[in-house]
């Protein structure tokens, strides 16, 4: 009957869930090519620095200074600063300033997706 049950769960196109959202692989290196570079010492706009070993403790749980929402609230992506401005939805929300990156092209969708997906795993620094 076990061998049964497995033959039938193979063949049904059963898939393994998803790798998890990691920041330090994943997240991190989406801030160091398009944000780091504006944000690098926490003097600039946003007084935040995005390097990656400094961008975690800067981002969750950390008010941004501009419309005082939170960047990064842990499970709750659309409570997020940060994916707000990635987005282009802060304004509705009570934010100030364009949208993230400045002067660049808008992150593709899957960062977007990876971002919103770390947020929503808890946002961990792992």
């Amino acid at each position: 009957m076990r061998i049964v049950l497995a033959a039938l769960l193979m063949t049904t196109g059963a898939t393994a869930a998803p790798a998890p959202v990691r920041f330090a692989s994943d997240i991190a290196p989406i801030l160091k090519t398009h944000c780091a570079t504006c944000h690098m010492t926490g003097q600039e706009a946003g007084n935040m620095a995005l390097y990656p070993a400094a961008a975690y403790s800067n981002l969750v749980g950390v008010k941004a200074t501009a419309a005082g929402l939170v960047r990064v609230v842990p499970g709750k992506p659309d409570d997020s600063y940060l994916l707000m401005k990635l987005e282009g939805t802060h304004l509705d929300r009570g934010g100030k300033g364009v949208r993230m990156p400045l002067g660049g092209e808008p992150l593709p969708s899957d960062q977007i997706a990876k971002i919103k997906a770390w947020i929503t795993a808890g946002a961990r620094n792992d």
